[in-house]
C-alpha cells in the first residue's frame, strides 16, 4: 500500500483507482484482545489536487475478539467509509481541510498501511458480546468458579453457615 508520488500523478487528470487485499495481522501485538484477523479488502480512489492528495478508502474485514462474558469467540466484521488527506510537510497548506485530519508526509512515498491499522484499532469496541450460541461454548465450571443461576443461588446455603442453619432445626 505505498505509492510514490511519481505514480500518483496520475490521479491530477483523472481518479486513480486501486483494489487490493492486505494483510494487517500484525495488529494483534498492538492489541492483546484481538486474536485472529482476516485479510482485509481495500479499495480507493485517489484524488490530487494541487499539493494534496485525497484517499476515499472502502476498508473491510473481520476480527475475532473475545466475549466480555464468557471469553468466546466473536467474530466483529469492520466495514469503514473513511477519507484520508496527505500533504507534504514543506508545502504551504491551502485547502479548506481541518490541520488535524491531514497526515502530513515527507520524501516521495506515501504508505497508507499505518492509518489503515489505526483506522482499524479505532474501530474495536471496548466490550464485545456473544450470540447466545456462542455463550454454551463456555466451560460451565473452571477452578474456584462455577455457573449458577438464580434459582440455584437462592436455595443455596453458604457453608460457612451450615452449621447454623442445623441450630434451628434441633429446636
Amino acid at each position: 500500500m505505498k505509492w510514490s508520488l511519481q505514480q500518483l500523478t496520475v490521479a491530477k487528470r483523472k481518479p486513480f483507482t486501486f483494489e487490493e487485499d492486505i494483510d494487517v495481522s500484525s495488529l494483534k501485538e498492538l492489541n492483546q484482545d484481538i486474536r485472529s484477523v482476516s485479510p482485509f479488502h481495500v479499495k480507493g480512489e485517489v484524488n490530487y489536487t494541487g499539493s494534496m492528495i485525497t484517499f476515499q478508502l472502502e476498508i473491510t474485514g473481520e476480527l475475532i475478539l473475545p466475549c466480555v462474558r464468557t471469553l468466546a469467540d466473536v467474530k466483529f466484521p469492520i466495514d469503514l467509509h473513511v477519507v484520508e488527506h496527505f500533504h507534504p510537510t514543506s508545502d504551504y497548506v491551502t485547502a479548506d481541510v481541518d490541520h488535524d485530519e491531514i497526515n502530513f508526509f515527507e520524501g516521495e512515498i506515501i504508505d497508507l498501511l499505518p492509518v489503515i491499522k489505526e483506522r482499524i484499532l479505532l474501530e474495536i469496541p471496548i466490550q464485545v458480546y456473544a450470540d447466545t450460541e456462542a455463550e454454551r461454548l463456555a466451560p460451565p465450571t473452571g477452578k474456584d468458579w462455577g455457573i449458577v443461576t438464580e434459582e440455584e443461588h437462592s436455595n443455596r446455603v453458604d457453608p460457612r453457615l451450615a452449621d447454623l442453619a442445623k441450630f434451628f432445626e434441633k429446636e
